[in-house]
């Protein structure tokens, strides 16, 4: 029976999927800038042959994800690499990115450097990169020799040669200035390659010689030129996914719901993040994150670096034997900056994803900007419409994925209070709204959102109180979006473009539209 897409909550995010069979076979690893979009294309009508034959094969999809399109280009490669899927064939040996080398010679050149499957780099010299989205071509490698007067001859002639009368070299084959000046130039292009420089004064220069190629009619040189202002955004673009200097280390994310400790691992080998491993376990007894590396490492490589989300109980212990057994010094860290944060921070991101069983990463970062326990994939939200003293009610609307639930929409007429108390209506409202569900013994949601400030919040925690019930909620006062949480004094302030507080919005907007309707509605028959 094939997969039913619609059945799978796919993010709508960077990263990779990987398409497996019944047995749990890799089908197919693929990368993507929105997920949702990439994976749902698989499933549409008048697909190839071979396509249609992959996706009859297919019965689970997983997702990981990146915080870039290149960080996916470089792990897509090296997860098909390690794991050969049969339908990635034509992927197997390709060199799907570059690297840039600038040679250890006298005068050093700047070469093309490629990258063996073992990981080692072909050729002697300091290497740059990974450089995404082309080959040896790509930063129009000419033009960068020619702006930094690098020289392109194998061996030093005995006089200038024709790149020193054009204009490319400064020829210090023959002249001791250009010798002197020539360490300049590579140390400039180093800056560049390494990112320390900012690139603004460079692409400037770029510029106006485009300018005056343009206007002096030399269209084939400002075309290339313009184009090496496009490929350069490359060189902005960070990524963790792999390093040319990178050692062997291990990351590792964990996190605790419902007694079970839930970890995953991302491998770098020789500077590239290979693969990615998940595992779990129950907190009974001795069971601990220690234990786990305990055990995980007396069957796996021990790498030099142990990078982990939270410090193991035992670390000098751990450090101790895991450095006797590799036969080096082996550190396990919980980074406090840097790429290696980066990193994990990536690896809970991924974990979150994995817990949420596929909920959108909206919601996912609702849970973690509101520090909830759960991924909150139910939320109902409370209202208050006003109209007068005799037109006061109480709505609800409800979102389940971040998405309108409207079966699950209620609708109150405000019964115990008279004239306009907002707080009391919250009060009432929600009191009524979780005795019912919890003397039918209903499911509750995971969160609960009041339209309002501090004091619409607390007459929330009043009622819920009351009915004896325990339910995460939180207040978002429309002025300034701010949202209010029980348990911090000063308001969390997200954003504008944040996901999460667009389902926040979405949820009070919709208990809103819902209540003014049913307000419209008793004013109409009562006139």
């Amino acid at each position: 029976m094939a997969l039913d897409i619609s059945s799978l909550n796919i993010p709508s995010h960077y990263g990779i999927y990987i398409m497996k069979d019944g047995k749990g076979n890799i089908l197919y690893i693929g990368k993507a800038k929105n997920l949702k979009n990439r994976v749902r294309s698989y499933f549409v009508k008048n697909q190839n042959y071979k396509t249609q034959k992959l996706v009859e094969k297919i019965r689970d999809i997983e997702f990981v994800l990146t915080d870039n399109e290149e960080e996916a280009f470089l792990l897509e490669s090296n997860m098909i690499k390690r794991y050969r899927p049969p339908y990635n064939i034509e992927l197997k040996d390709q060199q799907r990115y570059t690297y840039l080398r600038i040679t250890n010679e006298e005068f050093p050149r700047l070469m093309v450097a490629r990258r063996t499957r073992t990981g080692e780099f072909l050729g002697g010299g300091r290497v740059y990169g990974p450089f995404t989205h082309g080959s040896s071509k790509m930063l129009s490698i000419g033009l960068l020799r020619k702006t930094f007067k690098i020289r392109i001859c194998k061996r030093l002639p005995k006089e200038a040669c024709l790149e020193y009368h054009l204009g490319n070299c400064e020829a210090p084959c023959q002249f001791r200035d250009a010798q002197k000046q020539y360490p300049e130039h590579i140390a400039e292009l180093e800056s560049i390659l390494k990112g320390k420089r900012r690139l603004e004064d460079f692409v400037a220069k770029l510029g106006e010689e485009m300018k005056e190629a343009s206007s002096s009619l030399q269209y084939e040189r400002a075309k290339e030129i313009r184009e090496t202002l496009h490929r350069l955004q490359n060189l902005q673009t960070r990524q963790k996914m792999e390093s040319v200097h990178g050692s062997d280390e291990e990351y590792f994310g964990i996190k605790t719901q419902d007694q079970t400790a839930h970890i995953m691992s991302f491998r770098q080998t020789r500077g590239v993040i290979k693969d990615r491993n998940t595992f779990s376990f129950d907190l009974v007894g001795d069971n601990s994150f220690s234990s786990f590396l305990s055990q995980y490492y007396s069957s796996n490589p021990v790498p030099k670096f142990v990078v982990t989300s939270e410090m193991p109980a035992e670390k000098d212990i751990l450090e101790e034997i895991f450095s006797r057994a590799a036969g080096f010094k082996v550190n396990i860290m919980v980074p406090a900056g840097g790429k290696r944060k980066e990193m994990i921070q990536l690896v809970m991101k991924n974990i979150d994803l994995l817990l949420s069983k596929g909920a959108d990463p909206a919601v996912v970062e609702l849970q973690e900007k509101l520090k909830l326990e759960r991924v909150p994939r139910t939320i109902e939200c409370f209202d208050i419409s006003n109209h007068g003293a005799d037109y006061a009610v109480g709505s609800m609307s409800c979102l389940v994925d971040g998405k309108p639930s409207k079966s699950g929409y209620r609708k109150f007429r405000i019964k115990t209070v008279h004239g306009r108390d907002d707080f009391a209506m919250i009060n009432e409202v929600v009191k009524r709204r979780y005795l019912r569900l919890r003397q039918e013994d209903s499911k509750m949601p995971d969160l609960i959102l009041i339209d309002g400030g501090r004091g619409q919040l607390n007459a929330a925690l009043g009622a819920l109180k009351t009915a004896g019930v325990v339910i995460p909620v939180v207040s978002l006062a429309k002025e300034n979006e701010e949202i209010y949480h029980p348990n911090l004094k000063s308001p969390i302030v997200l954003q504008k473009n944040s996901s999460a507080l667009k389902v926040l919005q979405h949820a009070r907007d919709e208990a809103h539209r819902f209540g003014v309707a049913y307000n419209r509605t008793l004013r109409k028959f009562s006139a």
